[in-house]
């Protein structure tokens, strides 16, 4: 009797050691990412700031709580072409390139500019798309050149080219830089009188003023303005390369081209 019981425990535990392992190997499968090969669709994390409309916004009129927009679209146009399902993680645009470092996103789309800086720290794609910088103020309260921001506030958001830009501008003009994580701030801060004036991307700075008409931008005169964006990775990733063909192929055969229409109405 001992000897029937000790058996039955022990297949017991056998069982149980097998349903185990079973668990743990299907939850390291379900967590696939670039590197992993165990089933056919490989899943890319793509970081972003979805604060940044056509870029990357979320559309609450539509009743939508993902991510939509330009770089979401071309992420995951560029992505099934290579085989990849592309996820979208949402989070400020200060944290976008040390969730590269840290590996917990594989690339980042965000109206992003390959500055000097920021090369020393990832890999970027060729260009994708060009846009320069302007003023955004209230209509009551212009600023119309950069010699009118003398003894304004200026906001720009937290670890962008903009901020860069303010820091500039601050050894020509007397200016007081203002940061915020997202441009929703920055037009709420100047709305109610915080700041003077912003600096923000052209094409997102256009779909903030059209919608709202207490608001005017106007350019900035400076050939610094004029950026362009592109894919950030992290350093030595085989993406960049897989990355930049499809992204030429679709400058060549119109595909890009489709894209900004679709979330510009433009052909720049």
């Amino acid at each position: 009797m001992k000897k029937k019981k000790w058996l039955s425990i022990a297949m017991i535990g056998l069982l149980t050691a097998g349903v185990l392992a079973a668990c743990g190997a299907g939850e390291g499968t379900s967590n696939s990412s670039s590197s992993s090969d165990e089933k056919n669709t490989k899943v890319l994390k793509m970081g972003t700031s979805a604060d940044y409309p056509p870029f990357e916004y979320i559309d609450t009129a539509k009743g939508d709580s993902e991510p939509v927009g330009f770089d979401i679209d071309l992420a995951k146009a560029i992505g099934k072409e290579l085989g990849y399902e592309v996820k979208v993680v949402d989070m400020e645009f200060g944290s976008l390139i040390p969730s590269l470092q840290s590996k917990k996103v594989d690339l980042v789309l965000a109206g992003m500019t390959p500055t000097e800086e920021r090369k020393k720290n990832v890999d970027f794609s060729d260009v994708y798309y060009e846009a320069k910088n302007v003023l955004v103020s209230k209509k009551e309260a212009p600023v119309d050149n950069i010699e009118a921001l003398n003894g304004k506030t200026v906001g720009v958001q937290t670890a962008s080219i903009q901020e860069d830009e303010a820091k500039t501008l601050s050894k020509e003009v007397d200016i007081k830089i203002e940061s915020r994580d997202r441009i929703p701030q920055l037009i709420q801060e100047m709305k109610s009188n915080r700041i003077d004036v912003a600096i923000i991307e052209d094409t997102v700075a256009k779909g903030y003023v059209e919608k709202d008409d207490t608001l005017q931008l106007a350019e900035t005169g400076r050939e610094e303005s004029n950026k362009g964006s592109a894919i950030a990775f992290p350093k030595d990733s085989k993406l960049t390369e897989e990355f930049n063909r499809v992204l030429n192929e679709m400058k060549e055969n119109g595909e890009l081209e489709e894209l900004v229409i679709k979330w510009f109405d433009s052909k720049e």
